[in-house]
């Protein structure tokens, strides 16, 4: 009996990788065997390009060929099987037409040797290959859906397609997306407040229009703007409000704005909108205006009551807003790449309680002051902005949305 338990246990550590001599190329059979079920059922979805140098590996369990297909699987779990040269170039022919569009992509370091080093050790290839696996569940959750899908000969090839596309969309993202993140998913036009790995909150949002998208990319909610003054960007104030200051000087103020020059600063010298010579500043311009157009706090500021600010290069966050009714719409992109919120509110009181020191009646006599006031965070919250038009919602159903920015149609698969 006692011969029989050990030789089990022997048996279990030669299949797990973890003993037995290695070969020349620094395999061990139970690590072959597992690299092979994990191949055999395509697990990480990341055979893509591969399935030619798969076939060689499974006729001939070849110890070199096992080993350059463990290192393209294992780039392909991390950096995804999409052709970004192609994307790239797309999204340069959209810019060079006026779109204002960005996809930020998340890309990781493979490297043979540490590969190497680490299958040498005897580690398994779950192992190896965990440090790449995306952290967001929409990972395992799609790749559920399309093999089951997969199965169903009622299933068009477009919707496979389109759930595949985005499976390799989730490896394009920040690897540590966090514990407690923001998910801003932009075709579905819905925030959600995800914290270990529950959603806790969730509502509609409006984002981007078609040619000023809200870009794609991961940052930190670093705090909240109470009763904010809007400083509106040079851009916008090219294309939508310098047209309209021509026409009428007096828009300025009667919108609740302020010219000053050269600071958005409100104690910086004020400019009489009419004195200006607008015409060097004309709508397919670029490049600096030395006038800085603000919104002063209010209850009518454009912004609305509240911002939640995660510092980044595209000068984007999520706001309160004063066009309410939007919000009845299906289709909700109308802002100029902002994240306009459907309850501003019930997501501030949720900072409030959960991821800063101060209380709710406190933040609310803030709010109620209509002075500008900062809520500063002491507990990290993420907040990404992604592009999923297949999504798993909380009740494990598949959902599908529109192609409303184009990247279905940019974003060509590898294989």
């Amino acid at each position: 009996m006692k011969l029989k338990i050990v030789l089990g246990i022997v048996m279990v550590a030669l299949l797990s990788g973890c003993v037995g001599t290695p070969d020349s190329e620094g395999w061990r059979y139970g690590q072959k065997s597992e690299f092979l079920k994990i191949l055999e059922t395509d697990k990480y979805a990341s055979l893509c390009n591969q399935q030619r140098l798969y076939q060689r590996v499974k006729e001939s369990r070849d110890s070199k060929l096992m080993t350059k297909l463990l290192v393209a699987y294992t780039n392909n779990l991390a950096n995804g099987c999409i052709d970004l040269k192609s994307f790239k170039a797309s999204q340069r022919a959209k810019r060079a037409r006026e779109i204002d569009t960005h996809y930020e992509t998340y890309m990781q370091k493979v490297k043979k040797s540490d590969i190497m080093m680490k299958l040498k050790a005897g580690q398994s290839i779950e192992m190896i290959l965990k440090p790449y696996v995306p952290q967001t569940p929409q990972f395992k959750k799609l790749i559920s859906s399309y093999k089951q899908l997969k199965k169903d000969g009622n299933v068009s090839a477009e919707v496979l397609h389109k759930i595949r596309l985005n499976i390799e969309r989730t490896k394009l993202m920040k690897p540590d997306i966090g514990v407690n993140y923001a998910l801003i998913n932009i075709p579905e036009f819905k925030v959600r407040i995800i914290e270990n790995g529950k959603t806790v909150l969730s509502f509609a949002v409006i984002v981007g229009k078609t040619n000023m998208q809200t870009p794609i990319f991961s940052e930190r909610l670093k705090y909240v703007e109470i009763n904010p003054q809007w400083n509106v960007p040079d851009s916008i104030m090219r294309k939508s409000y310098i047209p309209k200051i021509k026409r009428n000087p007096g828009w300025v103020a009667a919108k609740g704005m302020e010219l000053h020059k050269e600071s958005y600063d409100l104690r910086s010298k004020k400019v009489n909108p009419a004195s200006v010579d607008w015409s060097k500043y004309p709508k397919d311009g670029k490049g600096y205006i030395p006038y800085k157009l603000v919104q002063v706090p209010s209850i009518k500021n454009g912004l609305g009551r509240v911002k939640f600010i995660f510092p980044n290069r595209h000068a984007v966050y999520m706001h309160d807003t004063q066009s309410k009714s939007l919000f009845k719409r299906k289709v909700r992109a109308y802002s100029h790449g902002c994240i306009r919120l459907g309850k501003p509110v019930t997501l501030l009181n949720h900072v409030t309680t959960h991821y800063s020191s101060k209380d709710i009646p406190t933040v609310k006599s803030w709010y109620d002051s209509l002075k500008t006031r900062h809520l500063i965070l002491n507990k990290k919250l993420q907040v990404h902005t992604v592009y999923f038009t297949a999504y798993v919602d909380e009740t494990g159903t598949l959902k599908l949305f529109n192609d409303i920015y184009g990247f279905d149609k940019s974003q060509k698969l590898t294989f």
